[in-house]
């Protein structure tokens, strides 16, 4: 399933569901798709899911090499936290703009 961010402050950004509700968990969000994080609660959300993510073990912001395809096995792996880049921007540009945040999954 893949998730898609939106905000009238930046553009959509579509994410895998496990990612995505990771994110969206970080932020103290119920992971119910579909949801939003209202204009208020932004900054709170924002600073919360830095919070977590810099509270992460090493570990756990890489994925498993067995979860990776085999032509990618010597690739970096992509940690949670340059996963979670676009929505900190997002994030960002919509408590400036005071507007809200919502996800769906189509």
């Amino acid at each position: 399933m893949l998730i898609t961010f939106r905000s009238q402050a930046y553009a959509n950004i579509t994410m895998f569901g496990d990612i995505a509700r990771q994110l969206i968990r970080l932020t103290g969000h119920s992971v119910v798709v579909p949801g939003a994080i209202l204009a208020e609660d932004i900054p709170a959300a924002l600073a919360q899911l830095k919070t977590g993510l810099e509270q992460l073990p090493a570990a756990a912001d890489s994925p498993p090499a067995k979860d990776r395809p085999e032509e990618d096995e010597d690739a970096p792996a992509i940690g949670l936290a340059k996963r979670a880049y676009p929505l900190i921007e997002m994030l960002s540009a919509a408590a400036s703009s005071k507007k809200d945040v919502m996800w769906d999954s189509r």
